[in-house]
């Protein structure tokens, strides 16, 4: 039985126990933007933690998506009234990390207090992406993904495709969403969530293209934009004729919030989607669903590299008290042990971010019995980062990205040509990254 599924069964016991020490338990908030079968999960996970001790007492709450969260945080904070634990998607950590006065880094927390937290334990794909210049980790790690290809085996059968063998490149996914569509085994043949994060920053590390200059903004606040090239120009003009085609559904800016359900209707018959979307997918899916990597386009040298993490992790506030911090040290703690992560990636289809939540996984025969499950980390894995492919560190991004979502639609309606979309997402990007440069200095 699923680990945190034993949540129903140690309820009346652990309220039993918090009754009669609720008096002396230290309470911390956590605000996370966690919400459907994920929020649920995340739920029960916490109060396994709450009923595992008497001391400490996390509570969780859900405050809309990343960037409604982070929002609320920063206007929060600036009113006394923060919470002391933070989920704050990838995109955000540039803007954290040049909030001083903000953060309470997490090395340095678990140092404080004395809390096992080993930095070489993590997933080098993940160390690296919230460490500063001198390789502290200044935020927990907890829930990594990357995109990839979900597909209806089903519907692939009656187009008389093999469900077996999903597309591996572009070329190949027009070719099937052609085929599928012309059956008429669905209307659609793919569509995407995320696309600046599928379409742009993952479809660039995928080809090791760069998205700025100063390794995608690791080297510094200096950094520009000059992801306005000749391929990603290609790939959004080929969305476009996709779509006049009915090859491709647009799902929306953002989050592409139409994407999913067009997927779970059986509207279109591909979705590239977060890896943790797996559960939502498991639980809104009434059909066979196959997993497969990210496309590629063969025609060009190296492809395909790697792709890159998404998810979020744990920032601790300051403005609290010691007593608090010792609680939010605590929680951390308990949230690296290994079974704790192993069955948090079982069930979410987040990376385990750990080495040892990735081995128990393989040890208990997850892999095995859930063929695709390893999808993610094969993608990660596939070949060593280069700078153009360990991620991105870029300051104001949650604003670029729907700049990004915006130039991508323009090229959907047929205002812009791919290249026009581009360079101007260029433009208008490079203006925020000076305006942080500029409050940063």
């Amino acid at each position: 039985m699923p680990r945190f599924t034993l949540h129903a069964l140690a309820l009346g016991v652990a309220t039993a126990t918090f009754s009669l020490s609720a008096h002396s338990a230290t309470e911390v908030t956590w605000w996370h933007a966690m919400g459907g079968q994920l929020g649920e999960i995340l739920e029960e996970m916490t109060e396994e933690f709450n009923a595992s001790q008497d001391d400490y007492r996390v509570t969780p709450s859900y405050r809309g998506n990343y960037t409604e969260t982070m929002t609320g945080a920063i206007a929060a904070f600036r009113a006394g009234e923060q919470p002391h634990i933070l989920q704050v998607f990838e995109v955000g950590t540039g803007t954290m990390m040049n909030a001083d006065g903000a953060i309470y880094p997490v090395y340095q927390l678990m140092e404080d207090h004395g809390r096992a937290f080993d930095r070489d334990a993590f997933l080098p794909a993940v160390v690296g992406y919230y460490t500063d210049t001198n390789g502290n980790m200044l935020s927990f790690p907890f829930n990594s993904s990357t995109p990839i290809m979900y597909y209806n085996r089903d519907v692939f059968e009656e187009a008389g495709l093999d469900p077996e063998q999903p597309p591996q490149t572009w070329n190949e996914v027009a070719e099937y969403a052609t085929q599928i569509t012309e059956s008429g085994a669905a209307n659609c043949g793919f569509t995407t969530s995320w696309p600046s994060w599928v379409m742009l920053e993952n479809f660039s590390a995928m080809h090791n293209m760069p998205l700025g200059t100063l390794e995608n903004g690791f080297g510094g606040i200096e950094t520009e934009f000059n992801f306005n090239n000749e391929l990603v120009a290609r790939h959004w003009d080929n969305l476009k004729i996709w779509q006049d085609a009915d090859a491709f559904n647009w799902g929306g800016p953002g989050s592409g919030p139409d994407s999913e359900p067009l997927f779970y209707s059986q509207e279109c018959a591909i979705f590239f989607g977060s890896s943790a979307s797996r559960a939502d997918v498991a639980a809104n899916s009434d059909f066979e669903v196959g997993f497969g990597m990210q496309p590629y386009y063969d025609d060009v040298d190296g492809a395909p590299q790697n792709s890159i993490i998404g998810g979020a992790t744990l920032w601790a506030l300051q403005g609290h008290t010691d007593d608090e911090y010792e609680a939010v040290s605590a929680f951390f703690e308990y949230l690296s042990q290994p079974d704790v992560q192993a069955e948090w990636h079982q069930q979410t289809g987040y990376l385990p971010i750990t080495q040892a939540a990735w081995d128990l996984s393989e040890e208990q025969g997850y892999y095995d019995e859930n063929p695709g499950a390893d999808i993610s980390l094969k993608q990660m894995t596939l070949n060593e980062p280069t700078e153009n492919s360990k991620g991105l560190r870029f300051g104001n991004f949650v604003q670029i990205r729907d700049i990004i979502s915006e130039e991508m639609e323009a090229v959907m309606t047929g205002a812009k040509s791919g290249q026009e979309a581009a360079d101007s997402a260029v433009e208008r990007g490079n203006m925020l990254l000076r305006d942080f440069q500029s409050a940063n200095q």
